[in-house]
């Protein structure tokens, strides 16, 4: 007796046990499942070794410049700065706020005027913070509090910048959960309902799959609260939790009720019920284990990296799917044993347990297999096609762009782009130093020049540094105000050296007139570093480079430099499960294959859609002009494991009857009339999931529901219906070939015959 069959007796055996006990860890859970959110933070781009990151910690130890900031926006049409009514604002405002928590610093308007636009209606103070990047929404709500009063009056005052960004994709990803829970779940259990036929039946698997989510958030909420883990894995736990668990308690309710069937007309309810129990965790039990495993193991690949934003969806997924598996092995299994036949009542209509050799799916399957090369063509062909939009795909990081135009921090930064460019708020910093003291002469003399050579580029708009004073100052009046050991003589100067330069280090920046998602300003970073040029350092001096292009190019360029490990430990892996599920050489490769040629598909789709603005009006979003770096690594790592979820329930019932028969076309036909309508049925309810994501606000989370949801449609349909049986038939006996050394070897050590493979 295998594993999976004693833990299908045990189920039927100690159920009532086994829902106590999930009744327990639920209660546990419902008070912690809804703080997840409190727990997570936004962020997570920040990478320690990153060049731009070395060079604000250098920054900001040896210099004392803030990690973050938030931009205090004043705008106003009735008054202007400098008249009384606006100054009077912002002085209560600038008041309010200094010596709130977190805040070290107010840079004010008052002395900088390049802070006023030009119709001076516009201004905006800095808010300098002493608290990281990802920390900095804690800084918000005293600000908030501490300026509520003063919004009412002549001039409107908003929050942008990085923190208030932050705090709000925290509040609109919650709300968009709120929204695709409320879409997703009343559909899911419209199709549940017309797959089964009973309110009884639809309603287990949705409440396994609830079950799933709850205890999930839970302990999300509880790894969070040790570990650093990204807001964004709040919706996507939802997606797979209710998906996946869906999905496992719809193909194993599918088996129970088809083996319940076969065997109520001779067995005695209870013992038909018992061994229609174990029959299924013995059987589609399997296949969700192994399907699970599959899908761990594309999450698993995000743990690779060392993104917050990656590694705390990676886990946060191994949580859900690991807990959907159980909640399919464990809960389902009691349930449907204390149910039984009654898993049919409240009937709303007709459907036939078991599969027939008439169902359309397997007619299909024996047609596909009577011309499988015209078929295998075109498909091939469509896909690649679908995929080619990915061919010219930008990878860039997000910005307040990603989130609906009526966010207060969107409102603020469409308001600063449009008084003052968007280059002004995506500075770069130059972290120079330099052999011996910056103010010795030759190093005065040296920086002079190389500010100059910068400023001379077209795409810098403007130098700051302590050799950038005023224009009229010459580089040996600079070499004499610096000679001082005590100091220049001039105040503005020696505050100017104060915060720009100690010992042998100082620091340039840089203006640009681009934001930081432009080609040019990554560029222009390139060139930078290059170290050769026009814009090479002095001799003698190392430069880093942080802010605006620089963070996005260092955060591209790590995922895009890290991601073949990921890719090349899913392959791997993946492969090495199906070989042992499948015991086929063949059979895991040609999964591999199937699998990448709908992710690509998706891929496409999602460059066509958000990149290139197709369909923009209809989803309601603005269009971005790149896709987000993160979101393709983590589809990939999704998809795949979603995808494989469905090739495994397919391919173990046909090597259930290759097993038995040994006639790969027979195979085929008979595996595709079992799970055909079952992998379409949980590929829908996992499209229904994800797509209701697609009303989400974050535009990052709307193309993560719309890249799953077209990745498991053209999944299901296109390549599950078209490819798969085409290229079995292709490769016809080829499918099931296995090195016999190999196969001995796996039968020794791997628990199990190859007949108990079935799905």
């Amino acid at each position: 007796m295998t594993i999976f069959e004693r833990l299908g007796r045990l189920a039927y055996r100690r159920r009532w046990l086994v829902v106590a006990a999930w009744a327990v860890l639920l209660l546990v859970a419902l008070p912690l499942a809804p703080r997840a959110s409190a727990a997570l933070h936004a962020g997570g781009f920040n990478l320690a070794d990153l060049e731009s990151s070395r060079a604000r910690a250098v920054l900001h130890d040896e210099l004392g410049l803030p990690e973050s900031a938030i931009v205090l926006v004043y705008s106003s049409t009735t008054t202007r700065a400098g008249e009384p009514a606006y100054e009077a604002v912002t002085a209560a405002a600038r008041k309010a706020i200094v010596g709130a928590p977190y805040v070290a610093e107010v840079l004010s308007y008052q002395l900088a005027p390049s802070q006023v636009s030009a119709d001076r209606r516009t201004a905006y103070d800095v808010v300098l913070l002493n608290i990281g990047p990802d920390d900095s929404p804690a800084a918000l709500p005293a600000i908030e509090d501490r300026i509520a009063s003063l919004t009412a009056g002549p001039v409107t005052i908003e929050l942008a910048g990085g923190p208030a960004f932050y705090g709000d994709i925290q509040t609109v990803s919650e709300d968009d959960l709120r929204r695709s829970e409320f879409v997703s779940l009343p559909l899911a259990g419209l199709a549940l309902l017309l797959v089964f036929g009973s309110v009884v039946a639809a309603s287990v698997p949705l409440a396994v799959g609830g079950a799933a989510v709850l205890v999930s958030l839970a302990a999300i909420f509880v790894v969070a609260s040790f570990t650093e883990m990204s807001i964004f894995v709040l919706n996507l736990a939802t997606l797979l939790g209710l998906g996946l668990g869906v999905d496992y308690s719809l193909l194993m309710t599918s088996r129970f009720r088809e083996e319940l069937r076969r065997r109520l007309p001779t067995d005695e309810p209870e013992m038909a019920i018992a061994a229609a129990v174990q029959a299924t965790v013995a059987t589609a039990g399997r296949a969700v284990f192994f399907s699970g495993l599959t899908v761990l193991l594309g999450l698993l690949g995000l743990v690779l990296f060392e993104f917050t934003i990656l590694r705390s969806v990676g886990i946060a997924g191994a949580i859900v799917v690991g807990i959907a598996v159980l909640a399919a092995l464990t809960l389902l299994p009691a349930i449907l044993s204390i149910l039984g036949p009654r898993l049919d009542r409240l009937a709303v209509r007709r459907v036939n347990a078991g599969p027939s050799p008439n169902e359309p799916w397997a007619q299909l399957a024996r047609r596909v297999m009577r011309r499988p090369l015209l078929v295998f063509l075109p498909t091939l062909g469509l896909l690649l096609v679908l995929g080619t939009p990915f061919l010219h795909v930008r990878l860039n990081a997000p910005d307040a762009t990603i989130l609906p135009p009526t966010v207060p921090s969107r409102v603020a930064f469409d308001r600063l782009d449009a008084a003052f460019g968007a280059g002004r708020f995506a500075p770069l910093s130059l972290a120079i130093r330099t052999t011996g003291p910056a103010t010795s002469p030759a190093n005065v003399a040296a920086l002079y020049d190389y500010s100059r050579r910068l400023a001379a580029d077209p795409r810098i708009t403007s130098v700051s540094g302590y050799v950038d004073l005023d224009p009229r100052i010459r580089v040996a009046q600079y070499q004499l105000l610096y000679a001082s050991p005590l100091g220049p003589p001039d105040r503005f100067v020696g505050a100017t050296l104060a915060a720009t330069t100690k010992g042998d280090l100082t620091t340039f920046t840089l203006t640009t007139p681009y934001g930081p998602n432009a080609d040019q300003g990554r560029a222009l970073v390139t060139d930078l570093r290059s170290g050769v040029g026009p814009l090479a350092p002095p001799p003698g001096t190392t430069v880093l480079i942080a802010g605006g292009a620089a963070d996005v190019s260092d955060v591209v360029d790590r995922v895009a430099a890290d991601f073949p490990r990921t890719a090349l430990f899913i392959l791997v892996t993946t492969y090495l499960v199906l070989l042992v599920l499948l015991r086929s050489a063949i059979l895991p490769a040609k999964a591999l294959v199937m699998n990448s040629l709908s992710i690509l598909a998706s891929f496409g789709a999602l460059v066509w859609i958000f990149q290139d603005g197709n369909l923009s009006r209809i989803l309601g979003f603005q269009p971005l002009g790149y896709v987000e770096t993160t979101l393709p690594v983590i589809l990939f790592c999704v998809l795949f494991g979603l995808s494989m979820d469905y090739e495994v329930f397919l391919l173990t019932r046909m090597k259930e009857a290759w097993d038995r028969t040994h006639d790969n076309t027979e195979a085929v036909a008979w595996g595709l009339e079992r799970s055909g309508r079952i992998v379409t049925s949980a590929a829908l309810i996992v499209v229904v999931v994800a797509g209701s994501f697609a009303f989400a606000d974050v535009v990052l989370i709307k193309a993560v529901g719309l890249g799953v949801a077209i990745a498991v449609a053209i999944d299901a349909t296109i390549v599950r219906a078209l490819l798969v049986p085409a290229t079995m038939r292709l490769l016809g006996v080829w499918n099931w070939w296995m090195p016999e050394r190999l196969r001995r070897w796996l039968a020794e050590r791997v628990p199990g015959s190859e007949a108990e493979v079935s799905g």
